[in-house]
């Protein structure tokens, strides 16, 4: 029931699992010629394994596929464990589970009941509220070799904090940290030692063949989790379709600074856009509402997101970055629209739901650094 993994470094796109066969076959695009099985499953009949062979690419740039694990089955219960090995199911790099998230997800795509919901912030798009579900998340380790390949659809330096000294404004990211969700978890093992690529991944985690999967925490991975906990914690999760796309928004409380005898508050967002249809579109431009409690309602409006004006297609259908937002008030909202275009030139706005900024958290000094 398991599936040989095929890739050179990266595979840019996987496919996703059947959920009655976990065995389904990589796909690769990019630049690489598609691969697929000759041999069916002789559990059931599906083609699924593939002979643990390297395949040459016949592209001039003679790009090589190998071996790097045999896949697992997707766990439909239940949560993976410290160490697990994956693919990333849209994105396709490799990576590797350091600790699970338990988040809240308002999922304004399905219609909830009256009890349990989240209200509107004030002037928001839309009346309806939006019931929490809990949900899945994996702090992760991004592969090394694979984000070069990954960097113009999701970057990998996302996951930042405030610097912790006089710049209220300095940050500083660890690269190749990612917040993962349960359904993009395509499992897989290895019998490699170090299969990952990543200055903390021996650092974190240690080779232990008596377990599974093979590699368990190390007292410095412990030790940072809980030190790093208020800045690392995701929460809430909100997600809403328009004409089939996908926005997801997930909100992270950076910590308090002084500027200028006044307290200014951070916080950075997690956004990722999905095209859930076949139509190639554009991002053209953004535009967004930020209210903060001590009563100002701010606007901006502009070209793309992070200097870029991502194409969502079949073949390419996600882009995730991260912003920051800083308010002179302890909590606020954001709430606003992306200006989406089509190959014909005709635009369509989609909603980016509404989410809080909130500071409830112990308003003790960001983290300087990982040291150990």
């Amino acid at each position: 029931m398991a599936a040989c993994a095929l890739r050179r470094g990266l595979l840019s796109t996987v496919s996703k699992y059947n959920k009655k066969h976990t065995h389904r076959v990589l796909g690769l695009i990019d630049g690489y010629e598609a691969f697929r099985p000759r041999v069916q499953c002789r559990a059931c009949g599906l083609p699924g394994a593939v002979q643990p062979k390297r395949f040459m690419s016949s592209r001039p740039e003679g790009k090589i596929l190998e071996t790097v694990g045999m896949f697992e089955a997707v766990k439909q219960h239940g949560k993976y464990e410290t160490g697990q090995l994956f693919l990333h199911s849209v994105f396709g790099y490799r990576g590797i589970v350091l600790f699970p998230w338990h988040a809240r997800l308002y999922d304004r795509d399905i219609t909830p009941p009256m009890t349990e919901s989240k209200p509107e912030p004030p002037g928001a798009h839309g009346s309806k509220e939006v019931k929490g579900k809990t949900h899945t998340y994996y702090q992760v380790l991004i592969d090394t070799r694979d984000c070069p390949h990954i960097s113009q659809r999701s970057q990998t330096e996302a996951v930042t904090f405030l610097a912790n000294h006089d710049d209220s404004r300095a940050l500083y990211a660890i690269p190749g940290l990612d917040y993962v969700s349960h359904e993009d978890i395509l499992p897989y093992n290895s019998a490699e030692q170090i299969p990952i690529q990543h200055e903390l991944f021996e650092r974190f985690l240690m080779h232990n063949p008596a377990k599974t999967p093979p590699f368990t925490s190390r007292d410095t991975l412990k030790a940072w989790q809980e030190k790093n906990h208020p800045w690392l914690e995701l929460s809430d999760v909100h997600r809403e379709t328009t004409e089939n796309i996908r926005v997801t928004v997930i909100p992270f409380y950076m910590g308090m600074r002084e500027a200028q005898n006044s307290h200014v508050y951070w916080w950075r967002y997690c956004i990722r856009l999905e095209n859930m249809g076949s139509e190639v579109v554009q991002l053209r431009e953004r535009h967004w509402r930020i209210f903060s409690l001590s009563g100002t309602l701010e606007t901006v409006r502009g070209r793309g997101v992070v200097g870029r004006e991502p194409v969502l297609s079949k073949e390419q259908p996600a882009f995730q970055y991260s912003s920051h937002v800083s308010l002179q008030a302890p909590s606020g909202h954001m709430w606003g629209t992306f200006r989406i275009e089509r190959t014909d030139g005709s635009h369509f706005d989609v909603r980016i739901p509404p989410f809080s900024l909130e500071s409830n958290k112990e308003d003790k000094a960001p983290p300087a650094g990982y040291t150990f």
